[in-house]
């Protein structure tokens, strides 16, 4: 889902390029990689199971979706070993050009911001059923009993986490906090499989509503590819992949598919089980994160909100940094330009006031954004491009120089140019569904 190990993966690709030769195994290849995908992404997939129209349905355009998948992270791969360049913005500058580099870098950065929206979002969320369940427990009232108070609102609760913890954290110019968080999104991730699995085996009554909205016609077609940003979201994992395969011992091609396809699968099964059964535990009323539809005072969803909430809070400066350097370079390159030196306390300025800004604007965002279903489909228009636009350019110029036949080369080209037109039509889709939910929500 979201870039859970990004920054931890660049050290990895920074001490494989400058220091001892790649040492990864498959088994490491294969943990980092579902480190990348799992994450706040799961919260909101029995959410897409009910817009898709149900659980047949959205499993299709899971599998479906699934070929891409693998076939983008398999096209990263190859495309690494021709450029020889060890990051996915490397990659895609030298094998399709300085114009599209640039146009990745933008994506990259724009889609770090709002990864970081949809955190603020997933800890509001959390702080609300906490503090109902923490109101239910000291006073023994329920949550239609608990009175308003600005001081009880989430949003200010959010603004004083923001100040207090995530601004300290984020400012410094490296974070080393996240050499022993990183996994705490994974375990999170699967804690809450686990969760909702066994809480829908165990219940008594099954009486929910499942059937879809939309049986047939326009809408029916328009709720199937609703579940498309989700997955986007949820699978997304392929800026780090490159850094993963140049960090690997062994980097033949057949590996790299092997490492590829075993993890794809995993995050496949977690999501998957989630999606079907909290869909299935709640039907049409589930939310779109997943833990607000249980009730505040829920012991095993509340192990789950902490979970969720301490890797958020401590992946979220990490997720700051790595797009506050995109801006900050670009700074820097300008101002030694300008001056011809750039000097530490320019630096330190700049820094802090890119780390300032970025967290009042995501925080401001955060706070008026209906539901966290609304950030998905903005990221998952953006992820489009990493999983399946600059693959395809990938593709499709390599094509070009690369010594093969004339049949391969014809169908390697074909499949980039699909590649290509699925994740442009995934954008548009993704974007309008975002546009027009936001219009009407308000």
């Amino acid at each position: 889902m979201e870039e859970l190990a990004r920054e931890s993966i660049s050290m990895l690709a920074r001490s494989a390029s400058h220091a001892d030769p790649p040492r990864l195994g498959w088994f490491g290849a294969v943990f980092i990689m579902l480190k990348s995908a799992l994450g706040a992404g799961l919260l909101n997939f029995p959410w897409a199971f009910q817009k898709a129209g149900g659980v047949n349905t959205a499993i299709c355009v899971e599998l479906v979706s699934l070929v891409f998948l693998i076939s983008g992270l398999v096209i990263l791969g190859y495309a690494s070993s021709v450029s020889r360049q060890k990051t996915y913005q490397d990659v895609v500058r030298e094998v399709c050009g300085r114009a599209v580099g640039q146009l990745c870098e933008v994506c990259f950065c724009f889609n770090l911001f709002m990864v970081c929206v949809a955190f603020l979002v997933v800890v509001q969320d959390q702080l609300e059923k906490l503090s109902v369940s923490l109101y239910e427990t000291v006073t023994g009232s329920v949550e239609g009993e608990m009175p308003y108070h600005w001081y009880t609102d989430q949003r200010f609760a959010l603004f004083i986490l923001c100040l207090v913890i995530i601004l300290p954290l984020s400012i410094p110019k490296e974070i080393s906090i996240q050499k022993y968080t990183s996994v705490l999104g994974t375990l999170a991730a699967t804690y809450l499989c686990v969760a909702v699995t066994v809480k829908y085996c165990l219940m008594e009554n099954h009486a929910v509503i499942i059937t879809p909205e939309h049986n047939e016609g326009i809408g029916s077609w328009a709720s199937m590819f609703s579940v498309v940003p989700t997955i986007c979201f949820g699978f997304q994992c392929h800026e780090a992949s490159i850094a993963i395969y140049s960090s690997m011992e062994n980097q033949k091609l057949s590996h790299w598919v092997f490492v590829a396809v075993v993890s794809m699968f995993f995050c496949l099964l977690i999501y998957t089980l989630t999606g079907v059964y909290g869909f299935l535990t709640f039907g049409r009323d589930v939310a779109s994160d997943i833990l607000m539809s249980y009730p505040g005072n829920d012991v095993v969803m509340i192990i789950s909100r902490l979970l969720f909430g301490i890797s958020i809070i401590t992946i979220y400066p990490i997720i700051l940094l790595l797009g506050r350097s995109v801006i900050l370079n670009l700074m820097l390159r300008i101002q030694r330009r300008r001056r011809g030196i750039v000097t530490h306390s320019f630096e330190s300025r700049c820094r802090v006031i890119l780390t300032v800004i970025w967290i009042s604007i995501t925080l401001l965002i955060a706070m008026f954004v209906p539901d966290m279903s609304k950030v998905i489909s903005v990221i998952g228009g953006i992820s489009s491009f990493f999983i399946f636009i600059f693959p395809g350019l990938c593709l499709v110029f390599t094509m070009q120089t690369e010594s093969v036949t004339p049949r391969v080369r014809g169908i390697l080209t074909m499949w980039g140019v699909i590649t290509i037109v699925v994740g442009a039509f995934i954008f548009g889709q993704s974007t309008t569904l975002a546009v027009m939910e936001l219009f009407h929500s308000f």
